[in-house]
């Protein structure tokens, strides 16, 4: 049940089959997609994927932690340093982009605000085709692997693709995931490594910089620019700011506070397995003593409706088909994977205002519904055609529907939904429950 939208990484353009190059071939081809709406088209397109290749994302990362500094950095100084970058404007080319422009601390490091997609670029004008993600209980995140095997304890269950960061999982790392945005036209826009450095070089913490890598690391470039990525993966690492584990929930599990009848109920039917079934792709069970992170860190196809606010699917050929591109590459001729994205965690999601990979549902409320209706009431959610037939699906090709999960809640004919209204607000009630900052002795708002 992977409700949470996630990731401002974004293409405008791209094509319905993955393997047709013949739309993104490059910018100057002559059959390059160009998306008119919000000013964006493939150019950007082609732009970020040489972004991809030249800042090495798919470069093995056994050297990255190797010692190369004169000094041994200290973990308090690189969060110190991290925190600094993280919310620093002047790293963008537009001077007015920070990571947390897009990342709100205010908003469990998720988006500010109910639009579906963010702008950045040099302008502020070039918009992403994906919903901001949360940055909070990633730290468990595992490095993508099309066989991950972690059920339970049974070494023999594939439980298929799995991992990596973004929708997609092509960031391997935390600091590969922290190197996108740095250079994504979508985003903050650099034009390349020398660029990022010369910027920290003149902020204000420079200083500390150096006090932190060593007074000749910006001698250096590529250097100067691994701290930079060290500093902003320690910063996201850090447990108070990114995963404190203090919410309601939380403090249930430590015996330190009550569920109300609702959120008990909502409770047992997110794990009840012929209603919700939201804990098989998302577990709330505490396993080998650690609290749960609300993700199995796999992948799944829900076909969400398409969302027309995202400029980029104005072009009625472009298809965003997550692990089997247009943005991801090397699995895009894993066809059986097209339509898949990767299951987000559900802690601090009742902070959201948008949701799904497309952020197309903005209440809470609704994107639970989502997966009671999406085939018992298929007329809410889909546009209908001439005649009045409901065109489902309609962000997904149809020779990709065989991808569909069609497990619980997904299992039930027209009549027939598996969560009454009663059922989908205490699942809400259940989900408030996971947002952080709750104080143990302290009365709960009603919802």
């Amino acid at each position: 049940m992977a409700v949470v939208g996630q990731s401002r990484d974004g293409i405008a353009g791209g094509a319905v089959d993955p393997r047709q190059h013949e739309l993104t071939a490059g910018p100057q081809g002559e059959n390059a997609v160009r998306i008119t709406a919000g000013g964006s088209g493939m150019a950007d397109v082609h732009a970020a994927a040489d972004v991809d290749r030249a800042t090495g994302l798919s470069a093995a990362d056994s050297a990255f932690y190797a010692d190369t500094f004169d000094t041994t950095p200290s973990v308090a100084a690189m969060t110190d340093l991290g925190r600094a970058l993280f919310l620093d404007t002047t790293l963008s080319a537009s001077g007015k982009m920070a990571c947390a422009t897009c990342h709100s601390p205010g908003r469990a490091f998720g988006p500010p605000n109910d639009l579906a997609v963010q702008r950045g670029g040099g302008n502020l004008r070039h918009p992403g085709v994906r919903a901001v993600p949360s940055l909070m209980y990633t730290q468990n995140v595992p490095p993508f692997t099309e066989h991950y095997v972690d059920d339970e304890g049974d070494d023999s269950i594939d439980q298929g693709p799995a991992g990596g960061r973004t929708w997609d999982g092509r960031a391997q790392s935390a600091h590969d995931q922290a190197r996108l945005p740095l250079f994504s036209p979508f985003e903050m826009g650099n034009a390349d490594v020398e660029t990022v450095v010369a910027k920290v070089r003149g902020a204000s913490y420079a200083a500390l910089f150096r006090d932190t890598f060593g007074a000749r690391v910006f001698d250096d470039t590529a250097r100067a620019f691994k701290g930079v990525l060290m500093a902003l993966e320690t910063y996201q690492q850090s447990p108070a700011e990114f995963y404190p584990y203090s919410s309601k929930y939380d403090a249930w599990l430590r015996g330190q506070a009550a569920l109300a009848p609702d959120e008990e109920r909502g409770r047992a039917a997110f794990n009840d397995r012929a209603k919700g079934n939201c804990a098989r792709c998302h577990p709330s069970a505490v396993r080998e003593g650690a609290f749960p992170q609300f993700t199995d860190f796999g992948y799944a196809a829900i076909g969400v409706p398409r969302n027309a606010a995202i400029p980029a699917n104005a072009e009625r050929r472009y298809f965003d088909l997550g692990l089997c591109g247009p943005w991801r590459t090397d699995l895009r001729d894993r066809l059986e994977y097209c339509g898949m994205f990767r299951t987000p965690s559900l802690r601090n999601v009742a902070t959201r205002r948008v949701f799904f990979h497309n952020g197309v549902v903005h209440r809470l409320e609704d994107a639970v519904r989502f997966y009671v209706e999406r085939d018992v009431r298929p007329q809410k959610w889909y546009p209908q055609a001439h005649g009045g037939t409901v065109r489902v699906f309609d962000d997904l090709p149809e020779k990709y529907w065989a991808n569909l999960d069609r497990q619980a809640p997904f299992d039930r004919q027209a009549g027939d939904a598996a969560l009454s209204e009663r059922d989908i607000s205490d699942i809400v009630a259940f989900l408030r429950m996971l947002t952080d900052g709750y104080q143990v002795g302290k009365a709960t708002p009603p919802h």
